[in-house]
């Protein structure tokens, strides 16, 4: 319940960077003149596609999905909910003929999932544009020099807020 979303937004800042440094020419908001267009799509991209692939990995894992009754740790094995059992989806028509795989297994919470992402891609990058304006606003260049090129960890923590 936490622990994707939490991860998703780390992604997405760390590929908006990376996307920004080495792709970077269009500048996207003027409180913040290094953040770019190409960071922002680029970055949107990886999170949308990392939260389907995390969900996956993620929802396999007892300790993840189970929910928790107390603080013993009987609460390992549980029946994990229909949001974590694969479904049988028939690609059928959707793919070329040549395409390999006719159909797939997924979990519903990977649905879910790409919603998180695209809330992680889109909405959470103002909570970092909030921040500049903040920061702006009392003459501090960064929060912290943890990260290099990041401003520091509160930097990174900036997209949770919102």
């Amino acid at each position: 319940r936490f622990l994707l979303p939490a991860s998703l937004i780390v992604i997405n800042d760390i590929a908006a960077y990376l996307f920004g440094f080495f792709l970077g020419r269009t500048p996207l908001i003027k409180l913040s003149p290094k953040k770019t267009w190409e960071g922002f799509i680029g970055a949107s991209v990886t999170t949308i596609i990392s939260a389907f692939l995390l969900a996956n990995v993620m929802g396999h894992f007892q300790w993840l999905t189970c929910p928790r009754k107390d603080l013993s740790t009987g609460w390992l094995t549980c029946d994990p909910g229909s949001m974590f059992k694969p479904e049988h989806y028939f690609l059928g028509d959707w793919v070329p003929q040549w395409f390999p795989w006719k159909e797939v297994f997924l979990l519903p919470v990977q649905w879910h999932a790409l919603a998180l992402g695209l809330f992680a891609s889109i909405i959470a990058p103002f909570g970092g544009f909030f921040a500049s304006g903040f920061k702006r606003a009392f003459k501090i260049k960064d929060f912290g020099d943890s990260i290099p090129g990041h401003g520091g960890i509160t930097d990174r923590m900036d997209c949770q807020v919102s």
